[in-house]
């Protein structure tokens, strides 16, 4: 698993991303108003119809779900988002991924640019380390879900790359961009359910952080992911589990 993938379980595990419900809920809007602008039937658009199954395991509203797909169809007026991507390095030559949807391009940059230069980092420009990323399908099976015999034979019919169990329970299954539908659905004729299935970013090279440095890898993350604009974030460190411990 990577850094930031234990870090952000971590965060989860320790309800700091359940502190304020709101913004979740505005995050996962963004993300739907977005996804249905490619069509409002979730069954022929596989964006859609993932950020709709990440927004029901969030518990949000269905009311709030329904808006948010009329916003992105057209069928009512709201608010334009732009999709964007920044890069950068943090502290100890960390690659960072942040993906935003925003109307206000302007304030966006300038927020994500403050938060890598007070934690010792630097925004760069575009392709100066996304080239160290990999666009991968992922989906996460979670504990009890069903035999790891039965997923694996699940996911390998669907074409998937790699199935891993995951330390805290259940498993990880990769696939390339284009066999995510396949290997969901699948699982779905199986009966599996999931947690998420999404489209992501996986580091080809990893980069090992300790102390000080680990540290504010740790504080850049969170500043990025509890900005309302930012959607995800990747980034390709490594720490022991001493430092998450110490940083957490």
């Amino acid at each position: 698993m990577s850094g930031h993938s234990k870090w952000h379980n971590i965060r989860l595990k320790k309800g700091k991303m359940d502190a304020d419900r709101g913004k979740i809920f505005t995050k996962l809007a963004r993300e739907i108003i977005v996804a249905a602008k490619g069509g409002a039937n979730p069954d022929n658009n596989i964006t859609l119809r993932n950020a709709v199954t990440k927004a029901r395991e969030a518990s949000m509203p269905a009311d709030n779900i329904k808006r948010a797909i009329q916003r992105g169809s057209g069928e009512v007026d709201g608010a334009n988002y732009e999709d964007l991507t920044y890069e950068g390095y943090g502290p100890g030559g960390v690659a960072v991924l942040v993906s935003c949807l925003t109307d206000n391009k302007q304030r966006t940059v300038a927020d994500v640019r403050s938060f890598f230069n007070k934690t010792g980092g630097r925004l760069g420009e575009s392709g100066s380390v996304s080239y160290l990323f990999s666009s991968k399908g992922q989906i996460l099976v979670p504990e009890g879900a069903a035999s790891e015999d039965d997923v694996t034979e699940a996911a390998i019919e669907g074409g998937a790359e790699d199935v891993a169990a995951q330390e805290e329970g259940g498993f990880e299954i990769t696939t390339e961009p284009g066999d995510l539908l396949s290997v969901q659905k699948a699982l779905d004729a199986k009966g599996i359910k999931y947690t998420s299935a999404e489209f992501t970013m996986v580091p080809q090279t990893t980069v090992e952080i300790s102390g000080k440095e680990a540290n504010q890898v740790l504080r850049l993350l969170d500043y990025l992911e509890d900005h309302d604009d930012v959607q995800k974030v990747y980034a390709n460190f490594e720490m022991s589990d001493e430092e998450f411990e110490a940083a957490s």
